[in-house]
């Protein structure tokens, strides 16, 4: 029998606490010995990561390797990535990672022990640490091989070899450059007898899915390595380099307009595709240490490929035939293979995020360690519907469509469900089809969300990425506009409740919205960018030079900088704004939320700005989930006039 009540006042069973405590951090692992080792989150510890190790043919309980007050977690480009790896061999397996406060690297023994330091202490002029490590691999000569960002004078980055006995903790002469500095680098890999090195590297003012180089060196000698650049270019992305034997080396490259695989055989510098496909076998290295696809044997590969979400398959090299492996993921990142067992991070619609273990052979499916602790009534969750929709310059867009749900509820028979756009960050990112707490925080209450990937999203190619340049604050606002408006049209959604999220990329996207249309009856940025000049002066280096992709370069764009900065326009937003921000942000300041809080104030725009203590771009505090997550709800009560289980938001 169904039950009316009106959208929004549904009576859910999914709390802020809940989304909290059930969304652990789960990162990839590998396997190590006769163990599985992998970085898990403690939200209740001040989002804290450590690595935890269990052995891989039990359910036995997990041990932690890392204890607090130790925080694995790198700040390379600010993002981090690839802070932790396992060297050694059989019982004498060591953990090397970075520590996220004074962002040295540390040595600890599997079985227990005080962690030890291997880098010196190092402080720039900021008071913020002046060497960074990340992406680290086992090297030769008793050294691990790690990418260093050095601060120390002009900001820099390179491959560095690191003592592993500890002799560069007091004497930082003992940190040996492997290669020549680039502005970027990532993915440093040895050939089988490590004789040869592979990485890449990309200078300002391109990004890594804007072009990137592949470099390849020998390495007799640590401290005088010399390179050639294989493939890639300004406009070229070369990812993930790895070795098949000690002559031939995949990657992957967006040469043909997708991210495909190709090898290059050093012997005879010949370089072929190996599976030209419209679809995407890669993605935007936002982080460091990403992880698209494994080598089985020097014939074989394991590959994610795929547009609205990624799959599996196994390629073979002779003859570039790709063989479907069916799983139940709309997302997945190989992480460790040995033999027929794959280590795997995967998102699936009914567990939601988790680190796997996959029988390649039979397919069979262990949960190693969930993001979700504890699932929820299935009755409160969402579907993901892929829909596609047509934006005013006749662009398709993509996004996925989560309906209300909530066992036998529907809403009153006078009423469409009020909508939430989400709009990722990045901007260079993806939507994919997931189980999320976050989303059926809100689709449990009778309040609909849609992810939307406008132009500029990853997953379809490089045109698709490309319809952004030039072009932030218009393509992607008219994209969601074009997804909300289709979804009104089409009787899903109430056109007088449409509203409009996001963090970072996605707050900009949420004041241009609000700034430039009137579809929209309410907004909440989180960590929004709202001032390109500002963001330009203050950010940090990775991103830098993002704007002059996405909008032109600065100075010489300073008109147009002026005319889409939201900060200039705050007084054509008609409609309420909540602003949601860390104080310790170094990507997207606390300045560029604060000087539009300000301005709506002025303007009397009704809105509310909230700043949480001691967090940084994004926030990881349980206590802080929670409460933006209330706000937020509390925020709709307030502009769409329901009822909730939550205080109303008084705005100002």
């Amino acid at each position: 029998m169904t039950t009316r009540l009106p959208y929004g006042s549904w009576p859910s069973p999914i709390s802020a606490a809940q989304v909290a405590a059930g969304t652990t951090p789960v990162g990839g692992g590998g396997f190590v010995g006769e163990e599985l080792w992998w970085l898990e989150g403690r939200p209740a510890e001040g989002g804290r990561l450590t690595v935890l190790a269990r052995a891989a043919a039990s359910d036995a309980p997990a041990r932690e390797l890392v204890a607090a007050p130790f925080n694995v977690r790198s700040r390379v480009n600010e993002y981090g990535g690839a802070s932790w790896a396992a060297v050694g061999t059989g019982d004498g397996q060591k953990l090397v990672f970075a520590n996220f406060r004074d962002q040295r690297l540390y040595l600890v023994d599997a079985h227990g022990g005080t962690p030890v330091p291997l880098t010196p202490e190092s402080s720039g002029a900021d008071g913020d640490p002046a060497l960074r490590f990340a992406e680290i691999i086992q090297g030769p000569g008793g050294h691990v091989l790690a990418i260093c960002e050095d601060h120390r004078t002009q900001l820099r980055r390179y491959i560095a070899a690191i003592p592993l006995d500890g002799s560069a903790a007091a004497d930082p002469a003992a940190l040996l450059e492997v290669t020549a500095s680039s502005r970027f680098v990532a993915a440093p890999r040895l050939n089988p007898s490590g004789s040869r090195i592979s990485w890449i590297s990309w200078e300002h003012p391109q990004m890594p899915w804007d072009g990137t180089e592949l470099h390849v060196a020998d390495l007799r000698d640590l401290a005088a390595a010399n390179d050639r650049v294989l493939a890639g270019s300004t406009t070229e992305s070369v990812l993930q380099p790895e070795w098949l034997d000690e002559d031939r080396l995949v990657f992957i490259s967006d040469r043909n307009g997708w991210w495909n695989p190709y090898l290059h055989d050093l012997s005879s510098s010949a370089q072929r595709p190996l599976c030209e496909r419209e679809e995407e076998f890669a993605g935007p290295l936002w982080t460091v240490g990403q992880s698209w696809y494994k080598v089985i044997d020097a014939n074989t590969l394991l590959l994610t490929h795929g547009t609205h979400g990624s799959s599996l398959a196994t390629l073979d090299v002779p003859s570039g035939k790709l063989q479907q492996l069916v799983l139940p993921f709309t997302r997945i990142s190989p992480t460790g293979l040995r033999g027929n067992e794959l280590l795997a991070t995967a998102t699936s619609l009914v567990q939601g995020d988790g680190l796997r273990l996959i029988d390649l052979d039979t397919l069979a499916v262990q949960n190693i360690s969930l993001a979700l602790k504890d699932l929820p009534d299935p009755e409160a969750l969402p579907g993901a519907e892929a829909m596609e929709f047509t934006a005013a310059d006749g662009s398709r867009v993509y996004a996925h469509v989560y309906e209300p749900r909530l066992g036998n509820l529907t809403g009153s028979t006078d009423e469409l469900p009020p909508y939430v756009a989400f709009v990722h960050g990045g901007p260079t990112s993806q939507a994919f089809a997931q189980l999320s707490l976050s989303i059926a925080y809100y689709t449990s209450r009778g309040i609909g969300v849609v992810d939307v990937n406008y132009g500029g999203s990853t997953g379809f190619g490089r045109a698709y990425r490309r319809r952004l340049n030039g072009q932030w604050g218009v393509v992607d606002v008219q994209d969601t506009v074009a997804v909300l408006e289709g979804l009104a049209a089409a009787g899903m959604a109430d056109p007088k409740r449409l509203a409009i999220e996001g963090g970072s990329a996605g707050g900009w996207t949420v004041l241009s919205a609000l700034t430039t249309t009137k579809t929209f009856s309410a907004g909440i940025s989180r960590y929004g960018v709202s001032d390109l000049v500002g963001l330009v002066r203050d950010t940090h280096d990775f991103e830098s030079r993002y704007m002059d992709s996405l909008v032109g370069p600065y100075p010489e764009a300073a008109e147009l900088y002026a005319q889409r900065a939201p900060i200039n326009h705050v007084a054509d937003i008609s409609c309420p704004v909540l602003l949601l921000q860390g104080d310790q942000d170094k990507v997207v300041p606390p300045a560029q939320s604060q000087v539009v809080a300000d301005a709506l104030a002025a303007n009397g725009i009704p809105h509310a700005y909230v700043l949480y203590e001691g967090e940084q771009h994004g926030f990881r505090r349980a206590e802080n989930i929670v409460n933006a997550l209330e706000t937020s709800l509390g925020f709709y009560a307030a502009v769409f006039g329901f009822e909730s289980d939550v205080p109303v938001l008084k705005l100002s």
